[in-house]
C-alpha cells in the first residue's frame, strides 16, 4: 500500500501524465501503484520519485523517469505466465513491477553492488519471482531461453539479433538501437515465425550496452 502524502500526489500527477498520452493500461497503473518507487532510490531522491527525471543511483547509473518506464513496460503487453528477461537491473524498481504482471524474471547486471541492493529490496517487498544476478547482459541469456519478452535498458548500436533470437514465437523484446553519440529509436519487436514485426516507439538517449562484468563495484 503506497503512503499518503507527497508519494501519494507524485503518483497522482504521474498518472495524469500517462492519461494525458492515451497510454494508460489498467494493470500497469495497478502495479506502479503497488510498488512503491522511492524505496528504490537513494534516499535524498525520494521525493521526485514519480517525476519524469532521469535519476543517478549507485555505481554511476542512472534509473529513467517513471514515464519513460511505464512506456516500456506498456509496450511489452505483459501476461500472467510470461518469462521475462530484463538487460540492465538498476535499482530494481521495474522488475519489482513487472513481478506483478508476468511469471518469472530474469534481471541482469553488470555492477555486484546494484545486484545485491535490488535482491535486498525484492526480499523486503515479498517479491519471490524475480531472480537477479551479476552477469554480462550483453549477448542475452540463451542457455536459459526462450523468453516470451525482453527488455533492454541500453542502446544496441544494430538490430540486436541475438536477442531476438531468444524469444519465444509471438514474443516481444523493448529496445534502444543507435549509437552512443547518434539517433537512438525505443523500438518493440515481435517475433512472427522466422521474421519479426517492428514498431517505433520514440526517441531517446541510453548509455552503450557493455560487455563485461565490472570488476570492483
Amino acid at each position: 500500500m503506497m503512503a499518503a502524502g507527497p508519494d501519494r500526489e507524485g503518483f497522482a500527477a504521474f498518472l495524469l501524465r500517462m492519461r494525458g498520452r492515451g497510454a494508460v493500461s489498467r494493470d500497469v497503473m495497478a502495479a506502479f501503484e503497488a510498488t512503491p518507487r522511492s524505496a528504490f532510490l537513494p534516499v535524498h531522491f525520494s521525493s521526485l520519485a514519480w517525476s519524469e527525471r532521469v535519476l543517478p543511483i549507485e555505481c554511476g547509473e542512472a534509473i529513467e523517469g517513471v514515464d519513460l518506464q511505464a512506456q516500456v513496460i506498456t509496450a511489452l503487453a505483459l501476461e500472467p505466465g510470461n518469462r521475462v528477461l530484463e538487460i540492465g537491473t538498476g535499482s530494481g524498481y521495474t522488475a519489482a513491477v513487472v513481478s506483478r504482471l508476468a511469471g518469472k524474471i530474469t534481471t541482469l547486471d553488470r555492477y555486484k553492488t546494484l545486484t545485491e541492493q535490488a535482491r535486498q529490496r525484492f526480499e523486503q517487498f515479498g517479491i519471490q519471482n524475480v531472480h537477479a544476478r551479476q552477469a554480462d547482459g550483453s549477448n542475452g541469456l540463451a542457455a536459459e531461453g526462450p523468453f516470451d519478452r525482453i527488455v533492454i535498458w541500453a542502446a544496441c548500436d544494430s538490430h540486436p539479433r541475438t536477442f531476438v533470437d531468444q524469444l519465444s514465437s509471438g514474443g516481444t523484446m523493448v529496445a534502444a538501437i543507435g549509437p552512443e553519440e547518434g539517433r537512438q529509436v525505443l523500438v518493440r519487436l515481435t517475433k512472427v515465425g522466422s521474421r519479426f514485426d517492428r514498431e517505433e516507439i520514440g526517441e531517446v538517449r541510453f548509455q552503450p550496452l557493455l560487455k563485461g562484468v565490472a570488476a570492483v563495484l
